[in-house]
């Protein structure tokens, strides 16, 4: 069943995720309902999608094909009222700092590719914070938060491992951006063997974390993914999943969020066939509102990214997990 929950920030997130993190196997127990199997700490996946607008999710839009994640989003929590801020850069540092971005100096803008400068380096990260609670920390997909210098990397920052790229935005193929190539694995450049469309990529390499991950310790993955984020670009047969859109550039789009929802059914093949889909716990949510311009839908929701309005700043979101046990639908009015 649905859960509907009320209003929800990006700090929320932080807290939410380290205080899950932090209790103990005896607090685990005693939680009800028990966020954890055995008491255990729960593996966290937070994914965030790029630019994906209020109507751009199966769940409120049904010309958008996202089973994968509508299945989530009905056996899990629905927050009906997630905020977060109406740009890239400001909502991805203080999803992983719980820090306001105006605290950080990032309120003004995205982070340039050619600017000095990135997330300061005196703040601590989610990633640093779960390293210290014995989590394998992974990031996977864009990154936008400055690498002017190693130290403000990923894997400088409280990630084990980074596969992706350091810039705001980039072709989904040949991965090039700014008149440059921008695709690495850890520190160093990566160049696939076959040429594959980098949403598919990153969901296959999550699948891939989740398989290899031996370790007794938990599992904490960040899945930044490119989509919908421009230039629209998508293989023929997500775009062929909504041939009942007769707009192009929106049918394109909408194809984009479908590649998307087939990374997360990668995932959840992978935990229920590695036995950890029962204590896992996953976080959905967009890091702004939907560019109309750009073939993205915010409706009901006025205006869209850069702007102040709901459409710029309210966003799908979700959290999943078989510890939270929905069993009716509940309105929590925030």
């Amino acid at each position: 069943m649905r859960l509907i929950s009320g209003v929800w920030h990006l700090r929320g997130w932080f807290r939410l995720i380290v205080v899950v993190a932090t209790l103990s196997a005896g607090d685990l127990h005693r939680w009800n309902p028990p966020m954890s199997v055995n008491g255990q700490k729960p593996n966290i996946i937070l994914i965030m999608a790029d630019d994906v607008g209020w109507n751009d999710v199966g769940w409120h839009n049904r010309d958008i094909a996202t089973p994968n994640l509508n299945a989530l989003v009905e056996s899990g929590v629905e927050l009906r009222s997630s905020y977060v801020t109406s740009l890239c850069s400001p909502s991805r540092a203080a999803l992983l700092t719980g820090i306001y971005p105006f605290k950080l100096g990032l309120q003004h803008g995205v982070l340039k590719a050619t600017k000095p400068h990135g997330l300061p380096l005196n703040v601590t990260l989610l990633p640093e914070r779960l390293r210290r609670l014995g989590y394998a920390t992974h990031m996977i997909g864009k990154w936008h938060l400055g690498f002017c210098n190693w130290a403000y990397t990923p894997t400088y920052r409280g990630f084990d491992t980074f596969f992706g790229f350091y810039t705001g935005q980039q072709d989904y193929f040949r991965h090039t951006t700014d008149g440059g190539y921008d695709f690495r694995y850890n520190k160093k450049v990566f160049r696939p063997k076959t040429k594959r469309y980098s949403t598919t990529t990153f969901g296959k390499h999550a699948a891939d974390v989740i398989y290899n991950h031996k370790r007794p310790g938990p599992l904490f993955i960040y899945l930044a993914l490119q989509a919908a984020h421009a230039p629209l670009q998508v293989p023929q047969k997500f775009e062929d999943l909504h041939r009942n859109i007769t707009n192009q550039r929106r049918r394109k789009f909408a194809g984009m969020v479908a590649a998307a929802d087939e990374a997360v059914g990668e995932i959840m093949t992978a935990l229920r066939k590695s036995n950890m889909h029962k204590n896992t716990l996953i976080v959905f949510l967009s890091d702004n509102g939907a560019t109309p311009l750009g073939a993205g839908n915010n409706w009901p929701l006025r205006g869209g990214k850069s702007t102040l309005w709901e459409g710029g700043t309210r966003v799908p979101s979700f959290i999943w997990g078989k510890m939270l046990k929905v069993r009716t639908p509940m309105i929590h009015r925030g």
